[in-house]
């Protein structure tokens, strides 16, 4: 098993948690021609920042994922192990890639190569989501051919054992299609207990609707929990118990790359520590006190100011974050 921050050790509660996330895993490369040799890549991707965040916190992770071996699959690779994360790859064409190239005023012009199959790791996939407590995914990775129903069999084969969550993270610029991506989107929130949207995400997908009126709508659906996190304004989040919302904390930002992503994994990583993830958290899960929502979603909330706090998608351990606050922990439902 992959080596992860002992540092969680002291939270029993989430100690046994298998997470599994499906998702794509990418190399952001900047390049300006002004400063040719200033040229910087970065691995990411929404799933894969939520694997390497859970990872940090002390869930025992694994990703499936889609990378070659090549240069930027190997650098992949490197950041995925180092973090403790465990790989189950499924890729065999390149490794994708999103190049920015900067204008002579800053602005960044984006070039995808964007792959999303894991048809080589079908048995493998299985098998994780089948032993996971918890099956997470988004992005790029559910809205994709061909490997975009791969993705949602995987998360529906998971229910019998696992809870599941889903993040749309919308990429417009890979596919444009509002309408498709939207059929997708609903198939995914119907199929899962929590999901968490961006305000921009959710904009785009129901550009005729409120925020709050698609919260309500993707309730209706059947998560439990649906989750909206807007920059600055902070988060939100809506149950059937109620709604509960709060402003970002005071930080001076340095950017906010992979801050969504930190908030899923915070979230995600808190609720397993009220007992709430897994098919035997189920019930939990769907009946948490509004103030438990609140102490869950301040929590998620840290975990997004101390990413935005320092540059690029940097998800904070366990030993920066803490334990969610034992009141809301001792809360019966």
């Amino acid at each position: 098993m992959p080596s992860h921050d002992t540092s969680s050790a002291s939270i029993p509660a989430a100690g046994n948690t298998v997470l599994t996330v499906i998702g794509e895993s990418l190399v952001d490369i900047i390049s300006d021609p002004r400063r040719p040799a200033a040229s910087q890549a970065h691995a990411g991707g929404s799933p894969f920042n939520v694997a390497v965040g859970a990872a940090r916190l002390g869930l025992q992770t694994s990703l499936v994922t889609h990378y070659a071996d090549d240069r930027y699959g190997l650098m992949i690779g490197e950041h995925l192990r180092s973090n403790g994360v465990d790989v189950i790859n499924g890729g065999t064409t390149p490794t994708s890639t999103a190049l920015a190239t900067l204008g002579p005023d800053g602005a960044a012009d984006y070039t995808f190569s964007i792959t999303w199959e894991i048809n080589g790791a079908s048995l493998p996939a299985l098998a994780a989501v089948e032993g996971s407590t918890h099956v997470h995914t988004g992005s790029i990775a559910t809205v994709l051919p061909p490997g975009e129903q791969a993705t949602l069999v995987l998360a529906e084969a998971a229910r019998e054992h696992a809870t599941i969550s889903y993040d749309p993270n919308c990429r417009p610029a890979i596919s444009p299609n509002a309408a498709a991506a939207r059929r997708q989107a609903e198939k995914f929130v119907a199929a899962s207990d929590i999901v968490k949207a961006s305000d921009e995400d959710l904009s785009w997908l129901y550009p005729d609707r409120t925020p709050d009126e698609s919260l309500e709508a993707w309730l209706e659906l059947g998560p439990a929990i649906v989750a909206l996190t807007r920059g600055a304004s902070g988060p939100v989040i809506l149950a059937r118990q109620g709604r509960v919302e709060m402003a970002a904390e005071p930080i001076t930002v340095a950017d906010t790359v992979g801050a969504g992503d930190s908030f899923m994994a915070g979230l995600i990583f808190g609720l397993a520590q009220l007992q709430a993830l897994g098919a035997g958290g189920r019930q939990r899960l769907q009946s948490l006190t509004p103030e438990q929502l609140h102490t869950v979603a301040a929590y998620a909330n840290r975990a997004a100011a101390i990413t935005c706090s320092r540059q690029g998608a940097n998800p904070p351990r366990s030993a920066e974050l803490g334990p969610l606050p034992v009141p809301s922990m001792a809360q019966e439902r």
